[in-house]
């Protein structure tokens, strides 16, 4: 997203956000006779309307929940002294753990911002079809909210006009099937009226929705009365496979050549970026991406005190994961003797050098503001995915794989081997569900992903991701040496392991709880969910 071309709407974004009197995540009161009268009247209002749904609404989620929840819990990320990363790590988190109760509020913000935005754009009189196509925009946001609540806290509120809240805070939560639904009709609407070219840099397009739908179909195909199932509805996975390939081989996406260029400010909006979050370069609190700060390992990269990552490493676990120069480990985590070119320039680029016995983040640390005139600190300017082709990839994969052992699609490992090739590791002949959560794992690690991989999972064969958590052995500390040349980890016999505190491993973990004060504020919250009354069709002609 170009900054010149954005500038009006991230400007406008502080007035219409503030239109919101949020006493709590759910109580937003909108102003209607400034949002409907003096604003909807033309496309540039509907521009400026949708711009917080790219940055501000989602900043409580980024801050801190987007990796802790996504990579800490599922045990990528590890931060003893973190009280954002370690409850998630530990499973021990509670109503009150301060990014769980933000995340929740984020995503909420996003919900109600879209309603807003959508009852304004639906009374306006602009020509319909351009209408529709920012009513799937705004249902395109809606709908990835949704997904969030509906893989972390399965029953959610169910909200399309922020009024009703306000007339009655107190309402019901639907059944994880029916928010599950209803997202999935939020982003079938965006993948049919969303246009096929963004509006701008940046902007989602209709095959970001096919996209996103792909990471839906899969997730709800294996959802059931039954969690050991085994086996996923065929009938979704069939959509999933669709929907992936639609995105595919008819969006404009394509995949970079070089992984570690993904993850630099210079190749925001690149061609395998389906859907980011785009931070404000220079812009204040709540349109920044302050992630960088949390990361950094040390001042020396930041060029300020805003590096608080000496702690903040990857795990004995996933570092198991990488295979001999696999060039994603360099670009996702910093080790001993890594050179990086783009951070530190004026001295030549920066080694890490710090008789480390860790090994630190790397994804989404991206140097100083000598190193990039869009850095500020706490605010690195760089996107975060939320959305790529490369996890579309996978997408497809694992449906084509779907209840089978093992598959040999062509199509499929065609797309695997894509990213292993990217990586610099060998091809595979042969695809079995181990090796897509490999590649899931490595590929998309601190990006937020891995844990809801796990959630999937744990729909139709619980009790063995349950194993596979417990035999991730959270409650040791491993120390261990790291030879960033060959990726290969290994126990430090000359130190001792010792062990720490942890949650209870059992099916309780694949929900989390509600905010306490959410519940206070709604005791329905704490009461069986009330299925929810649809009332619109499906739409049927996606993939005629």
């Amino acid at each position: 997203m170009k900054t010149k071309k954005y500038i009006h709407h991230f400007l406008f974004v502080g007035l219409f956000i503030s239109l919101f009197n949020c006493s709590d995540n759910l109580d937003i009161a909108p102003s209607d006779q400034i949002a409907k009268e003096n604003f909807f009247k033309s496309e540039d209002d509907f521009l400026a309307a949708t711009g917080p749904l790219y940055n501000r609404v989602w900043f409580s989620f980024n801050d801190k929940f987007y990796f802790g929840l996504g990579d800490g819990r599922s045990n990528n990320l590890y931060a003893p002294f973190s009280d954002y990363i370690f409850p998630f790590t530990d499973l021990t988190e509670t109503g009150l753990t301060g990014p769980l109760v933000e995340a929740w509020g984020s995503f909420y913000v996003a919900i109600q911002q879209s309603n807003l935005a959508i009852i304004g754009i639906t009374e306006s009189e602009v020509d319909e079809e351009i209408k529709k196509q920012y009513i799937a925009e705004t249902r395109f946001m809606r709908g990835t909210a949704y997904w969030y609540l509906a893989s972390l806290w399965g029953d959610a509120i169910i909200s399309t006009d922020p009024s009703e809240l306000i007339n009655n805070p107190i309402v019901n939560k639907s059944p994880r099937e029916d928010v599950y639904e209803f997202a999935i009709r939020d982003l079938e609407y965006a993948a049919k009226y969303l246009p096929e070219e963004p509006k701008q840099d940046g902007r989602v397009t209709k095959y970001s929705a096919f996209g996103m739908l792909s990471r839906l179909y899969l997730s709800y195909a294996g959802l059931s009365d039954n969690p050991n199932s085994g086996t996923r509805n065929e009938a979704l996975l069939d959509l999933a496979i669709k929907a992936a390939d639609k995105a595919i081989t008819e969006g404009p996406y394509l995949l970079m050549d070089n992984y570690a260029d993904l993850f630099t400010i210079e190749q925001n909006n690149n061609p395998e970026s389906m859907f980011a979050l785009q931070w404000v370069p220079n812009g204040g609190y709540g349109v920044g991406n302050s992630q960088q700060a949390f990361f950094a390992l040390g001042s020396e990269i930041t060029g300020d005190d805003a590096a608080y990552g000496f702690y903040t490493r990857a795990s004995y676990d996933v570092l198991q994961e990488y295979e001999t120069n696999d060039l994603r480990r360099k670009a996702t985590w910093m080790a001993d003797g890594d050179f990086y070119p783009e951070i530190s320039k004026l001295n030549g680029g920066y080694t890490v050098d710090h008789e480390n016995t860790y090994v630190n983040v790397k994804k989404g640390v991206v140097g100083s503001t000598k190193d990039n005139s869009k850095i500020t600190t706490q605010n690195s300017g760089l996107n975060t995915y939320m959305l790529r082709l490369g996890e579309v990839y996978l997408n497809y994969a694992e449906a084509v794989l779907g209840n089978n052992t093992t598959t040999s699609d062509a199509t499929a490992l065609t797309y695997i081997n894509a990213l292993r090739t990217r990586a610099g590791v060998d091809i595979l002949t042969s695809i079995t569900y181990q090796d897509i959560l490999h590649e899931r794992r490595v590929e998309l690690c601190m990006e937020g992903q891995f844990w809801y991989d796990l959630v999937r999972r744990s729909y139709y064969k619980q009790q063995e991701t349950i194993n596979y958590i417990i035999a991730q052995d959270r409650d040791l500390v491993i120390p261990f040496t790291y030879n960033a040349e060959t990726n290969e980890v290994s126990n430090d016999e000359t130190r001792d392991v010792t062990s720490q505190a942890l949650g209870t491993i059992d099916e309780s973990i694949f929900l989390l709880p509600y905010p306490e004060s959410e519940v206070v504020q709604n005791p329905l919250l704490a009461q069986p969910p009330v299925s929810y009354e649809f009332t619109e069709e499906r739409i049927t002609d996606l993939f005629q």
